[in-house]
């Protein structure tokens, strides 16, 4: 078993009066190795100026987690599969929608990856999708939630 643990800092301002609701919601995540994130509720829940744009709400790192937790699966599975991987990346969407109990929830997440490899070795598309659907089924933060989450397979674009 692990544990993992995150310290969420946030402080009202003087100027701000609080139980009108006009406060920034503004705050700070820290880890345990030492990094900080400027994170904030999403200026779609809280309007600006109330929230941060430029912050990274739950709503986005939910999405990220679950990005991040299929990628490092699908790269341990590509590499024992001894294919080179040169670049991976992932457009993934979160949808906030009403469920079946009328709460917002996040109902679905859409992975896009698009994974470029080199070398001699390339997967077949089958290859591919067998590697996806197994990095799927090994990821433990998709294990963790009820939201539907979807991998669509995109063909990288070349950057110069």
């Amino acid at each position: 078993m692990s544990h993992y643990t995150a310290t969420i800092r946030w402080r009202r301002q003087p100027t701000e009066g609080f139980t009108d609701g006009r406060y920034s919601r503004g705050h700070e995540w820290h880890f345990d190795g030492g990094v900080t994130v400027a994170a904030s509720a999403s200026p779609h829940i809280v309007p600006l100026p109330y929230s941060v744009e430029a912050n990274v709400d739950p709503e986005e790192a939910f999405v990220a987690a679950l990005s991040s937790c299929h990628m490092l699966v699908f790269l341990g599975i590509v590499a024992k599969r001894r294919f080179v991987v040169e670049r991976y990346e992932d457009s993934a969407v979160g949808v906030l929608e009403q469920n079946d109990a009328g709460q917002l929830a996040m109902t679905r997440v859409t992975l896009r990856p698009a994974v470029t490899f080199s070398g001699e070795r390339r997967p077949t598309p089958e290859q591919l999708e067998t590697m996806h659907h197994q990095a799927h089924r090994g990821c433990f933060i998709a294990n963790s939630v009820k939201t539907a989450v979807v991998t669509e397979i995109v063909e990288p674009r070349e950057t110069p």
